[in-house]
């Protein structure tokens, strides 16, 4: 009887064992082109950590358990209002084909219920990316020549043809500027702020600067205007001349905009209709502008390697602060 005990023990342990190196293997792959519209190093550097960010996991429990959400978000005027942009911890805004643009959202210390409209990915995303531990990256898909290297990358690639359940389509908008994601359906939780290796630093402002009520970023085919309220200090969001909201009526309005000037070069890709699609980079060196407390402050920008997060300071080397709050990065054409 004994015998026969820990026989049926030790099956159920292997049968633990092997369902759990499966779901590893298959947790790793990326499958689906999606719409046709269109080695993990670990971060060199942490973080300071926002103080009106909550407290988060454990480094060792957030690399276990967690993973950060990144989110690629329609930026096409069909596209307006989005949804869920208000909970990001960082909003990224992208040139891509015919002068337009896209954003990609960041989601470290909450989730909220839906985000959206979800679009597909671009070549650069995958150096954008690198600076975080795997993140979790959802996207509608890319172009076919550019699945295999997402495939590939040190994130988890998850597109609705792989987690259908995850994604739905609204009524509110034509296709394909109607697809939205349930995060929690991808991610049991949010991984807090350990998980946001972009060597952001939080806290005083900075000596000096100039006072700034507006600053507009143009794209070819697109603008970005950050306008100061001192009642809310926070930087009101419009896009191309109109007010940006979210689906819930609510102004969309960072407390740090960054205008960092990059390389932006023609990639290998294009979209369906044969344009071509800009390569952002974001490693490497340049200048940028921090707008924050209703002041601009020109500052150095560097991120050595793509593992590494992006380091801003002063002329004279000093690391700059940025505002408590949510921060947009706007990446323009140096």
């Amino acid at each position: 009887m004994r015998h026969r005990t820990r026989t049926r023990r030790a099956t159920t342990t292997v049968a633990l064992l092997a369902a759990t190196v499966t779901m590893s293997l298959a947790g790793g792959c990326t499958g689906g082109h999606g719409p046709a519209d269109d080695s993990s190093g670990q971060p060199s550097r942490t973080p300071v950590r926002s103080p009106h960010q909550s407290p988060s996991p454990s480094p060792k429990a957030s690399r276990a358990t967690a993973s950060l959400l990144a989110v690629k978000i329609d930026n096409a005027p069909a596209a307006r209002p989005q949804t869920g942009l208000n909970a990001a911890d960082i909003v990224y805004a992208e040139q891509v084909e015919g002068g337009l643009s896209r954003l990609m959202a960041v989601y470290a210390t909450r989730f909220p219920k839906a985000v959206g409209p979800v679009r597909s990915a671009r070549e650069s995303d995958l150096e954008l990316l690198r600076q975080f531990h795997r993140p979790t990256l959802a996207f509608s898909g890319a172009q076919g020549k550019l699945m295999p290297l997402i495939d590939k990358a040190p994130l988890d690639g998850q597109t609705p043809e792989k987690v259908a359940g995850a994604y739905y389509r609204g009524a509110d908008k034509a296709a394909p500027h109607n697809l939205y994601l349930r995060p929690k359906k991808l991610l049991a939780h949010a991984p807090g702020t350990d998980a946001l290796t972009t060597g952001f630093r939080f806290g005083a402002a900075p000596e000096g600067g100039r006072p700034e009520s507006s600053r507009t970023v143009r794209f070819p085919a697109a603008r970005f205007t950050f306008t100061w309220s001192g009642d809310r200090d926070r930087w009101l969001v419009s896009m191309d001349g109109r007010p940006t909201v979210t689906t819930d009526g609510k102004r969309v309005a960072p407390a740090t905009v960054v205008v960092q000037h990059v390389k932006v070069r023609a990639s290998r890709f294009h979209d369906f209709l044969g344009n071509n699609t800009p390569y952002t980079e974001t490693v490497g060196s340049g200048t940028a502008e921090v707008l924050r407390d209703g002041r601009s402050y020109d500052v150095k920008w560097k991120r050595a390697t793509p593992t590494g997060g992006t380091e801003f300071t002063t002329a004279d080397g000093t690391p700059v602060n940025f505002a408590d709050g949510q921060v947009w990065v706007v990446f323009t054409k140096a």
